[in-house]
């Protein structure tokens, strides 16, 4: 099922400020993209110094809450295991990304939101 952590994602209002004081607690800008076709709305990774998990910071005012992104076996499995529970909210469905591999994003029936990528 689930195999690890890979980043959490969580809202900023000021992104410029956020990379500054997360930098200051030893943290490293490792990318940066925008999340809308109007390049209106940023995601900043910031890598912790050991490891490969990251925290990445958003600033779309429509995502106020925060995202974890677990790795997973097989994305599309593990939807269709979950799609009989009717506690758990799928926000997107499986879909492709550019890795070869598969993403979907779910609200778990506690409230919180995991994006799940994979196989």
């Amino acid at each position: 099922m689930w195999k690890k952590i890979e980043c959490s994602a969580i809202h900023t209002e000021d992104i410029e400020q956020s990379i500054a004081f997360y930098s200051s607690l030893g943290l490293t800008k490792a990318w940066e993209t925008f999340q809308d076709e109007d390049r209106k709305w940023r995601l900043v990774g910031m890598r912790f110094p050991e490891g490969e998990t990251e925290l990445v910071l958003k600033d779309n005012p429509d995502l106020k809450f925060a995202e974890t992104e677990i790795m997973v076996e097989d994305v599309r499995e593990l939807y269709e295991s979950l799609c009989p529970n009717p506690a758990v909210r799928w926000i997107r469905e499986p879909f492709p990304n550019s890795l070869g591999g598969h993403v979907a994003v779910m609200r778990a029936p506690d409230g919180n939101v995991f994006v799940l990528v994979g196989g």
